[in-house]
């Protein structure tokens, strides 16, 4: 869970009084949060986070807001938000993302704030949610790159576009000299922790204002003139990339609610793009795209066990920062704040009624019904299964689901057709959904040949067939498959290994000839038990042995393990 660190005047500051340790731990739960540890000698809250989906709670501004919002206090209220068919004056602040955006990530967006001289906790914790957001929010900036810049040594409008990495340059924050953007990834610290990100493109992302002035590489760093903020600086902008809009629009509202609650004037930059998004070509941010969310006093009362009042619901609501409204018939519509997202369902409407009115005000109830927890049948015979398997001297595997054409299908001298194919794999590696255990354990072996003979292997797991009676078309099934390498492997000594594990079952069966390219002719076979084929087994072709490198004789079974457990009874 996500941790903060914040000065105890600071925050004290921000929520409009001091609190005690045990005060802090009585009231944290409202803002989902725990007291992790207070250092009154050092002057230092640590706090620690219990929601993943709350990024606006990520910081100390975020937690104060939240803790004056659930305790009653006045909140500011943030009227410089746009929204769909808004067209709130951005003056002329305007950011322009150039037709030579960067394809792989083809998103950014801005806004400017104004205030009094920044303090040094102000400035830290700016950095703070800085760092929060593009960390854990932003997936470490593949997902969300987050620059502020003095706004005063911007000319608008600011360009986002992509430049030729070794001829655009610009000299990198706390450097003394101008450098390619492929030698900061190279020669400075941010360029080596995040230059994966797009080392392996043709032009890098590049900000820069309407003079040509770099602002910064993202996601990688800001300049050392415009980019570098500093105690005292009044005037900022903040920008924000990435390939998700929503993620960006998300991540400045909670960067704009901050920056309001610290003093700030936010002042809206009117983005333009040059292609069609889902909310326009032309957006003013901070933006507000949240969709309402609703539900019902009853189904709320049923999830709680509470009674509940129209008026109380909206009170509790507000505390949470939601604005709701009920009908006369109960159902409750909840619009959630710009720095919030999380409201996916019912659901969580409800849990914020349940946090806002305080869990321990639920009474308890004892259980009505109880269960005696049990394995169930499927449990008990794949435990069996594999207590033979090892009693035999095999190793349990575990392996991918997901592998390439040549794994399942080339290697094994089969066709793919009939195979389940992934939509849009990320890699030729993950094209396949495995329809067979045997690959996985050749592929073992064929990485084993330094490993003394003999080589015994299994895996109990699932594979994915296409089932036109099946919903979705597809059926997925519990597969057994085991495989024996080494001189003196053939077909006698698999039919041997077959019988021993079906006589350990307690299952007779009866044995057909088998047509297998994956098998020699004539050395392979149908397992049958009451007239139901159940697995195959015998030796590996030669020619699938050389596919995989395997320089010794390789026998393998496999058997459909739901099967087998229904015809055992």
């Amino acid at each position: 869970m996500p941790k903060i660190e914040v000065n105890d005047k600071f925050f004290f500051k921000c929520l409009g009084r001091e609190y005690t340790s045990d005060e802090l731990e009585e009231i944290f739960p409202k803002a989902k949060a725990e007291l992790d540890d207070y250092n009154k000698d050092e002057g230092v809250l640590k706090i620690e986070l219990n929601d993943t989906a709350r990024p606006d709670l990520w910081s100390a501004s975020g937690v104060a807001r939240s803790l004056r919002l659930a305790t009653g206090k006045k909140v500011k209220k943030y009227t410089y938000l746009s929204s769909k068919g808004d067209t709130k004056d951005s003056g002329k602040r305007q950011f322009i993302v150039d037709e030579n955006y960067p394809r792989y990530r083809q998103y950014s967006i801005a806004f400017a704030a104004s205030g009094k001289p920044i303090s040094e906790d102000v400035l830290k914790a700016l950095i703070q949610t800085q760092e929060k957001i593009c960390m854990n929010y932003g997936r470490k900036r593949k997902l969300i790159a987050m620059g502020i810049y003095k706004s005063d040594s911007i000319t608008y409008p600011v360009h986002y576009g992509s430049a030729d990495p070794d001829k655009t340059m610009f000299v990198p924050l706390h450097e003394d000299r101008n450098m390619t953007l492929r030698e900061i990834l190279k020669e400075v610290q941010k360029g080596k922790e995040y230059g994966a990100i797009i080392e392996n493109e043709l032009r890098f992302p590049f900000l820069f204002d309407d003079k040509g002035e770099a602002l910064s590489m993202p996601p990688i760093i800001n300049s050392n003139t415009v980019g570098a903020v500093e105690v005292g600086d009044k005037n900022l902008f903040v920008e924000m990339s990435g390939p998700n809009l929503k993620m960006l629009l998300l991540a400045a509202n909670i960067v704009a609610a901050d920056m309001a609650d610290l003093g700030f004037e936010i002042l809206p930059v009117k983005v333009k793009f040059p292609y069609k998004t889902e909310f326009g070509q032309t957006i003013t941010v901070p933006y507000y795209f949240q969709e309402k969310t609703e539900t019902t006093i009853e189904e709320a009362e049923k999830l709680l066990g509470v009674t509940l009042k129209a008026k109380e619901v909206v009170k509790l609501l507000s505390e949470m920062g939601i604005t709701a409204t009920v009908s006369e018939k109960g159902k409750i519509t909840a619009y959630p704040p710009s720095y919030r997202n999380d409201l996916i369902s019912s659901v969580d409407v409800i849990e914020d009624i349940a946090i806002a009115r305080g869990l321990d005000s639920i009474g308890k109830s004892s259980l009505s019904d109880f269960t005696i927890g049990r394995l169930q049948p499927s449990e008990r015979f794949s435990r069996k299964l594999r207590g033979i398997m090892v009693g035999l001297g095999y190793q349990e595997m575990m392996y991918n689901y997901l592998s390439s054409v040549k794994e399942y299908a080339t290697n094994m001298r089969l066709s793919d057709e009939g195979m389940i194919h992934i939509l849009n794999p990320m890699s030729e590696k993950f094209a396949l959904v495995r329809p067979s255990i045997i690959p996985s354990l050749l592929k073992t072996e064929g990485l084993s040949s330094h490993a003394p003979y003999p080589h015994k292997a299994f895996e109990l797991g699932k594979t994915a067939v296409l089932d036109s009676s099946a919903s979705g078309g597809t059926r997925t099934d519990n597969t057994f498959a085991f495989m024996s390498a080494g001189e003196g492997e053939n077909y006698n000594s698999v039919s041997s290994a077959v019988s021993t594990v079906l006589y350990f079952l307690g299952i007779e069966h009866t044995l057909k000839p088998l047509e297998d390219p994956r098998f020699i002719k004539g050395r392979c076979a149908t397992v049958e038990v009451k007239g139901k084929a159940v697995g195959v087994f015998g030796e590996i072709h030669p020619e699938v042995l050389t596919n995989w490198g395997i320089e010794v004789p390789v026998t393998t079974a496999e058997f459909n393990a739901d099967i087998l457990r229904e015809v055992k009874g």
